[in-house]
């Protein structure tokens, strides 16, 4: 059995008062440990963007234009995604979901393809366990493998998955998240050229500090 079957993604905008390392802090301390409970949960991934992260995005189309904080979880198999409603009722009913942040969406991707960079040993099956300076995060109409970005410097591998007419790529960063951006950029516009995939969301995300819920913000 795969390691990991579906991936769910939370995309959403920075908090309106400016708050977002208090969500931060919350999400990791209360809200995302209970998530961990789910038997089909395989890993958990939280990404944030920064000015210079915007300012370094090849792509930024509505409505992905705001997305500033993203969460997906790994699942063994698709039922697992199921669990999260009950499981938010249950704390919400506990006074334990007081935070939100302004959703921009939500949706559900079926792993398609894995890749990793020829300079490094693991398996593409457990990249998402590799440690990482960042997430180059692609949302595209259409699909397309993305196996080629991983032999940019900078990129560890990627994966990429389907979802109503969507594909999502995550490229598992190694290397400076902007330098890496700028290093993508030509093979990005070659991929978009013949237009079997159209780019609606391509961008360098950072990966948020354990207790320094401050250092990348929006």
């Amino acid at each position: 059995m795969p390691l990991v079957t579906t991936l769910f993604v939370a995309m959403a905008a920075r908090e309106p008062e400016g708050r977002d390392a208090d969500y931060l802090a919350w999400h990791a301390l209360d809200h995302r440990p209970e998530i961990h409970g789910i038997p089909a949960l395989r890993g958990a991934l939280r990404l944030v963007s920064t000015p210079a992260c915007r300012a370094a995005r090849a792509a930024s189309e509505d409505p992905y234009d705001p997305v500033d904080h993203v969460m997906t979880y790994l699942f063994a198999e698709p039922g697992g995604v199921a669990e999260l409603g009950p499981l938010a009722a249950g704390l919400a009913g506990a006074g334990r979901m007081s935070r939100r942040l302004p959703s921009v969406e939500v949706g559900t991707y079926e792993l398609d393809g894995t890749a990793t960079s020829p300079r490094i040993e693991v398996t593409a099956d457990v990249l998402p366990w590799r440690p990482v300076t960042g997430v180059y995060l692609l949302v595209e109409r259409g699909a397309a493998p993305a196996g080629a970005l991983s032999e940019v410097a900078g990129v560890a591998g990627a994966w990429w998955g389907l979802g109503d007419g969507r594909q999502i790529t995550y490229c598992f960063l190694d290397g400076d998240p902007l330098a890496t951006a700028e290093g993508l950029r030509p093979v990005l516009a070659a991929r978009w050229a013949d237009g079997g995939v159209v780019p609606r969301l391509a961008a360098p995300f950072l990966v948020p500090v354990d207790f320094d819920w401050g250092r990348h913000l929006p």
